[in-house]
């Protein structure tokens, strides 16, 4: 059973071969899952919007749809995540912990939104897992429903705009991007995981 989930680990997060396969869909799905479903927390968000912006300037996807449809999905997973929220309200902080739900996530989400306030939508976008969490975060604290559609359709934009992007004009200025795409990847993941790297450095050195 773990061979089986490490498997669907290295596979999801192959983010070359996910895109060469399942092209502008799987774009699309992994960005709706990651921002409205708690068990697409995971999901390599960051990584796959910039490999799927260098694919877009080989031609082999479409730079217009991806953006436009790639912001569609975005605002529509955090709409998602925010009526769960919004609906199943305070129980979510009594659920219990499962494969696909960590609640030391939604109390990371929670903190952060405590500290920002409602441009935590737009500010999570840029933060792995708590992205995914953060929308249902508003929900449960009675967000502003018009507000929330504002700051979350001005943070979506935003992420796919920029790392879609990114990946389009580095695989315009770097000579053979394909070659480099594994190393472009590692660069991408370890700035998105520099938020959180700080927090925790921060964390540890108030502690002492």
């Amino acid at each position: 059973m773990l061979d089986f989930i490490q498997d669907i680990f290295r596979t999801l997060y192959n983010v070359e071969a996910v895109i060469a396969w399942g092209g502008l869909f799987v774009v699309c799905a992994f960005v709706y899952v990651e921002t409205g479903l708690f068990f697409g927390f995971f999901l390599p968000g960051d990584s796959l919007l910039v490999t799927a912006g260098i694919f877009a300037s080989q031609g082999k996807l479409n730079l217009t749809l991806l953006l436009v449809l790639g912001t569609i999905c975005a605002f529509s997973g955090d709409q998602t995540g925010y009526w769960i929220g919004r609906k199943a309200g305070q129980a979510l902080y009594k659920r219990e912990d499962s494969l696909f739900f960590k609640k030391k996530h939604l109390i990371k989400a929670h903190n952060f939104y405590e500290k920002y306030g409602p441009i935590t939508i737009v500010l999570a976008r840029f933060v792995p897992i708590v992205r995914t969490f953060a929308p249902a975060v508003a929900g449960a604290a009675s967000m502003s429903y018009k507000k929330f559609v504002v700051y979350n359709f001005f943070g979506g934009f935003l992420w796919i705009f920029s790392m879609s992007l990114v990946g389009f004009f580095l695989g315009h200025i770097i000579p053979n991007v394909s070659t480099h795409i594994h190393l472009i990847i590692a660069i991408v993941i370890f700035i998105s995981l520099l938020p959180a790297i700080i927090e925790f450095l921060k964390e540890r050195y108030f502690k002492k």
